[in-house]
């Protein structure tokens, strides 16, 4: 994408002016990132400008590139008191798709000298691949307690520790899920599915911290050089893609039988107010408990997998966020408190120092934020900052982005050479498809570096450390 097409506000805030009774258009990025975004983008944050009850512009994050209704990485506002919407476009198939970020007490060096023992025990721990089935087998009644508990159902059922939750968005249980708004098809296409990865850019990577950028921060997430972290990707799996399918078709007609105009037809949508609008949020909230379960059932596959190789290992969870969800926040707009709906499709929350939603021992900080990168490639830890409500909502990048299609990448790069390449820099990948590893290249992505330094920058969040892989396990 051309930035001449943008007003440059500085060096990392671009806006495109509303006509008419459109909101205006934010980018958050360097001129060198806008430049890997496809025209497409702008485009498709501009429909979404147009979209009925929208508060403030409608903007991108750094890491953004084109999506299914909203670009990824788009964030939106909406008051359902102005006739706001809720679209299922706006958050995605992948619903709560998002990082499990777990401390230990580990050295980089202890994992190199056994980089290929753990690797081999996170894959055969960790169902990973298209179509994998997850580590636990459940009936539509246990489905239904976990699509309702979430986190809290995983580590009921001994997934896990109880103090885990304290460091889980929403403590690990989003209120106000429905799981009757949620298709028998879903339901059974996640049955056998709790506790796996699934394919595309899913991941289970142990990292080294190579910098600490904030020292404080750092101190308050118990982390320091050379320690070890392990980030944890995946989401909602078929349940959250069934959930996406299903209410576009049930938007679609709403938007249609209540006159809304749609300026693009993949953002179906209807008012939050309106049955329809009601039932898909609580199908939705369903979703979000589903990969908060997946998630933490996965932390309990990945301690015993440590465990195999290292007895004396601890895996604490440092914190678990969300990047594809509708939610109800109160935010201040014009001096008022008022509740919005805030779309982050491919965007993390970030909410800054002394948020009450956040756990005591973060709070004086602000709220991890977790940009992950892919297997050959940095990821980072930040902080949500004290900027970042006035800046986007409370939100910030979720990932480096891609640059390129899938298709575009396989042509490009061998799976093979890429798993040779990578172990030649002391990176172990493990992944039951080649081809899947082309598609998810380290050269396929933006440069991570580049989108952390714009978050900050843009006042999103804060660096605090950053992250190098040693041992990746790709879906």
């Amino acid at each position: 994408m051309d930035p001449g097409k943008l007003q440059q506000l500085d060096k990392y805030r671009w806006t495109a002016g509303g006509r008419g009774d459109s909101a205006p258009v934010m980018f958050y990025g360097s001129a060198a990132l806008l430049k890997t975004m496809d025209d497409k983008v702008l485009e498709q944050i501009t429909n979404v400008a147009n979209l009925p009850g929208i508060v403030g512009p409608a903007m991108t994050m750094p890491d953004a590139h084109w999506g299914y209704g909203f670009p990824i990485g788009g964030v939106a506002a909406f008051d359902p008191d102005a006739g706001g919407i809720v679209s299922a476009g706006g958050v995605g198939f992948d619903i709560s798709c998002g990082i499990r970020c777990l401390r230990t007490n580990l050295s980089t060096e202890d994992v190199r000298r056994m980089a290929h023992p753990l690797a081999d025990a996170l894959f055969k721990r960790v169902p990973a691949g298209l179509g994998k089935g997850g580590a636990v087998q459940l009936t539509v009644a246990e489905l239904d307690e976990a699509l309702v508990d979430g986190a809290s159902w995983a580590v009921r059922a001994g997934y896990g520790e109880p103090s885990d939750l304290e460091f889980v968005e929403e403590r690990g249980r989003m209120a106000g899920a429905e799981p009757e708004n949620v298709s028998p098809k879903a339901k059974d296409r996640q049955l056998a599915e709790i506790g796996s990865l699934g394919s595309g850019n899913h991941y289970a990577e142990v990292q080294g911290v190579e910098r600490v950028y904030d020292a404080p921060a750092a101190e308050a997430y118990g982390i320091a050089e050379g320690d070890v972290i392990v980030s944890i990707h995946c989401g909602s799996r078929g349940l959250g893609h069934q959930i996406g399918t299903d209410y576009l078709v049930k938007l679609a007609k709403a938007a249609k039988r209540l006159g809304i105009p749609l300026p693009d037809r993949e953002l179906a949508c209807a008012p939050i107010n309106s049955s329809e609008g009601q039932e898909y949020l609580g199908a939705m909230r369903a979703g979000i408990n589903c990969a908060l379960a997946n998630r933490q059932v996965i932390t309990h596959l990945a301690r015993e997998a440590f465990d195999d190789v290292f007895p004396e290992a601890r895996l604490e969870t440092l914190y678990d966020v969300s990047h594809n969800t509708c939610k109800a926040e109160t935010h201040e707009v014009d001096g008022k408190a008022r509740e919005l709906f805030i779309h982050r499709k491919g965007a993390t929350r970030a909410f800054g120092p002394g948020h009450p939603a956040l756990p005591e021992r973060y709070r004086a900080v602000g709220q991890p934020v977790i940009v992950g990168g892919s297997m050959g490639t940095a990821s980072y830890i930040l902080a949500g900052a004290e900027t970042s409500e006035a800046a986007a909502w409370s939100s910030a990048s979720h990932g480096a982005g891609r640059s390129m299609s899938r298709r575009q990448a396989t042509k490009q790069w061998s799976g093979r050479t890429l798993v040779d390449e990578l172990a030649a820099q002391g990176i172990v990948i493990r992944s039951p498809s080649m081809r899947g590893i082309a598609e998810e290249a380290p050269g396929s992505y933006k440069d991570v570096h580049e989108v952390a330094r714009a978050t900050e920058q843009g006042g999103l969040a804060r660096r605090v450390a950053e992250l190098r892989p040693l041992v990746c396990v790709k879906g």
